[in-house]
């Protein structure tokens, strides 16, 4: 089994928690094409529910043979990221990124370098701010027969300070996933599970302490269920009574429609509730 990223120890319990719900925006749209020659665009853009929109329109360029990747965006934000990656080349399991990014009206500039080191049992990444501060993140995870442990640590070389850490153990089998992480400096403490039932039923659940705030933990559980080969349907609730549902289905080849909404069970007689719609193009 693959060795995740640091950030992706607990991946399928937070994307069972956290995606294909669409109610956090009013509306999000998202258009995607591939020309012969290799290039795919994207363009997407969200209207939230306080009337606030917002676009990127994104074009990738990748020469397989060669492992170079290039992607320039532009947003309505009127910020220009530029990204150069490089897989492979300098060494087997290294992946090299340069991003940068302008800011015309302010004039802020931003230069990034990204390095990511995957092996058989080791999954490593290294990530540096050269203009801010300068600043390096570091993350590491090893791997064997399911387990996983990592740490995370961040550097401010002005400074000379660790600024953040965190670490993580898990494990990971084909049906099901659990980790446990300690973030922020190891004051936050995570515990997630994901149990995949069968070719139909998904669950999971995930809860959180932080040992600076108090001693309530936050519990949040979810569950999916695909309907059809084209469709499914997902909820969860947290502790706090706050509930989503969601639903998503390929209308076409090529179109997808997603619906979400949220309620507070404990104010149903308030307007706090929040409905969404997404709507995803590809050719």
């Amino acid at each position: 089994m693959s060795i995740p990223a640091f950030s992706d120890v607990a991946k399928a319990s937070n994307d069972l928690l956290n995606k294909d719900f669409y109610h956090l925006n009013a509306a999000t749209i998202e258009v995607k094409s591939t020309t012969a020659n290799g290039v795919a665009f994207k363009v997407n853009g969200k209207s939230t529910h306080e009337s606030n929109t917002s676009g990127t329109l994104e074009a990738k360029y990748t020469d397989k043979p060669s492992g170079l990747t290039f992607t320039q965006s532009w947003n309505t934000a009127n910020a220009l990221e530029s990204k150069l990656e490089l897989s492979d080349n300098i060494a087997q399991g290294l992946k090299a990124e340069i991003l940068g990014s302008f800011l015309p009206s302010s004039q802020a500039k931003g230069a990034k370098v990204n390095l990511h080191f995957k092996q058989p049992n080791f999954h490593a990444r290294a990530f540096f701010d050269l203009l801010k501060g300068p600043t390096a993140n570091l993350d590491a995870v090893i791997g064997h027969d399911g387990f996983l442990a990592g740490a995370e640590a961040g550097y401010d070389v002005q400074k000379a300070a660790i600024t953040r850490y965190s670490a993580a153990i898990g494990y990971a089998a084909p049906q099901y996933t659990a980790a446990i992480t300690a973030g922020s400096n190891l004051s936050v403490f995570s515990a997630s599970y994901y149990h995949k039932v069968n070719s139909q039923v998904e669950a999971g659940a995930k809860a959180v302490w932080d040992s600076k705030s108090g001693s309530n933990v936050g519990l949040e559980v979810a569950s999916k269920y695909r309907l059809d080969p084209v469709s499914f349907a997902k909820a969860k609730i947290n502790d706090r009574g706050v509930a989503a549902v969601a639903y998503n289905v390929l209308l076409r080849p090529g179109v997808t429609l997603g619906l979400g909404a949220s309620f507070d069970t404990q104010k149903l007689d308030q307007a706090t509730h929040k409905i969404g719609a997404s709507f995803t193009f590809e050719a």
